[in-house]
């Protein structure tokens, strides 16, 4: 996993999830626009339907870093409540952060011990005779997965390896969690100035933001017209 992001509505109210939820897709989908590879790694709902307090997404590929320097910081929506029809605030703001990931360490072939065993359960006298049974030990971590699925070792192996290191991948997923719970300031950081980017409207579209350059051209035709006509 390259880098991971939070998008969160922190302590908003219900209109910051709303919005939490059309970033995420905005997200997800210019990620994928740019080749990149993303996987929404834990999603906590708002309490309205269809809303999202916050979500982690793990983005990966060349141009990542990039990418999430693009969206980092406070996303801006200009619009009416989604839920309160009469609410007089028509700006509303959730932050996007990056996640610190946990140390990974690489896992090295060396690392795993396998353990020939006995076969249980039903499979006739083959199973009672023959140690085909693999069980899988990542040393470092302690964790194990056992394969017997086969009556050949060899496949046994392979399949306990495997499992192995999906339940590896899954402690990883925790762990990273568990940063994630320990990050929770940033859910009191969201700032209400100085949007990275800024949408409005119910079909959330991205606010055109006028170049500086072209506001310094036209700045310099009217004062140069002044100037003639003086």
């Amino acid at each position: 996993m390259d880098t991971i992001i939070q998008i969160t509505a922190g302590r908003g109210p219900a209109e910051c999830t709303w919005v939490v939820a059309q970033v995420l897709k905005k997200v997800l989908e210019e990620a994928q626009d740019n080749g990149l590879n993303t996987s929404v790694l834990c999603r906590e709902a708002g309490s309205e339907n269809g809303t999202v307090e916050s979500a982690l997404v793990a983005i990966e590929g060349k141009e990542a870093a990039a990418f999430v320097v693009s969206w980092k910081g406070t996303i801006q929506w200009i619009g009416q409540s989604q839920f309160r029809k009469m609410h007089k605030r028509k700006n509303w703001f959730i932050g996007i952060f990056e996640v610190n990931k946990p140390d990974q360490s690489v896992i090295h072939e060396k690392d795993i011990q396998y353990q020939a065993m006995r076969s249980s359960g039903a499979g006739g006298q083959h199973v009672n005779k023959v140690s085909s049974a693999i069980r899988a030990t990542h040393m470092p971590t302690g964790t194990s997965a056992v394969a017997m699925d086969s009556r050949s070792q060899h496949q046994n192996k392979k399949l306990a390896k495997e499992r192995l290191l999906e339940k590896l991948e899954v402690v990883n997923l925790e762990q990273i969690k568990n940063e994630f719970q320990k990050q929770w300031m940033n859910q009191m950081q969201i700032e209400r100035g100085n949007p990275v980017r800024t949408f409005k409207g119910t079909d959330f579209k991205k606010q055109k933001e006028e170049k500086k350059t072209k506001t310094d051209r036209q700045r310099f035709k009217k004062e140069l017209r002044d100037e003639i006509y003086r």
